[in-house]
């Protein structure tokens, strides 16, 4: 079934898994220096340096995001109230290796002038929302899905790692992986190509060069996919890989 064309303005560019706005947060993040010695004395004064320095960081990388679907969040966690740490001149906050400005996720605080040098991560959620196709009905697992099957609505993007299918040429007539439930938003890992062919089909293999061009025919060893690669078993028991072209056509590259 042919997408309709989209009538909501903010869903008219690809999906992404990150945006770009997010990365220069984090940029931002691991380059800013916040001081502040009266507020390094308690747990709550820490938070408040966090907060200070992580709202800038989105809102100035949010700027940069012109015309971007998404509006960020933050919900800044706390730190163990058991925790008596020592007077710091310098507090540092920072973004830790591995980590991003995106749903669950830390900020390091550490102390870089004190008499006891210390280290902290204060926990953060980072929520990213804008609008988005959510299902408005079920979908059974391996049913192919169609204009009609979702809405826009608005989601928050960073709930999740998978990316959202923000267009409907992402989704429309590709298969549910699994069993999919009215209010969940489409996501990369919910959908996946329709076969051209599966294991065990009888496939034409095609093969061209300089001044020839053969055809042979063979068994599909798995699931073909158009643009995909899949490998086939010659008549004469040679297994080959090529590229799927159609319901029919595999291509190998001599």
């Amino acid at each position: 079934m042919q997408a309709k064309a989209l009538t909501h303005p903010l869903l008219r560019s690809p999906a992404r898994a990150l945006p770009r706005w997010l990365a220069a947060g984090a940029l931002l993040a691991l380059s800013f220096w916040f001081v502040n010695p009266a507020r390094a004395q308690d747990n709550a004064g820490l938070e408040q340096i966090a907060s200070d320095w992580l709202q800038p960081a989105l809102a100035s990388g949010l700027g940069q995001e012109a015309g971007a679907p998404l509006r960020p969040e933050v919900v800044i966690g706390r730190l163990d109230s058991r925790l008596r740490l020592a007077p710091c001149s310098r507090v540092e906050p920072y973004l830790p290796a591995g980590t991003r400005l995106w749903g669950r996720s830390r900020i390091g605080l550490r102390c870089l002038e004190g008499a006891t040098l210390w280290n902290v991560y204060l926990p953060i959620t980072v929520k990213a929302w804008g609008p988005a196709w959510v299902l408005k009905r079920p979908v059974a697992a391996g049913a192919t899905l169609t204009q009609e099957d979702a809405d826009v609505a608005e989601i928050d993007w960073a709930e999740q790692f998978a990316s959202v299918l923000a267009t409907p040429a992402l989704w429309v007539g590709q298969q549910a992986v699994y069993a999919l439930q009215p209010g969940q938003a489409l996501r990369s890992n919910m959908v996946r190509p329709i076969p051209a062919f599966g294991p065990g089909a009888q496939v034409r293999v095609s093969s061209a060069g300089a001044g020839f061009h053969v055809i042979v025919s063979g068994v599909a060893l798995g699931a073909g996919v158009t643009g995909q690669s899949v490998r086939v078993r010659l008549q004469g028991g040679r297994v080959v890989t090529g590229l799927v072209r159609d319901g029919q056509t595999v291509e190998v590259q001599l």
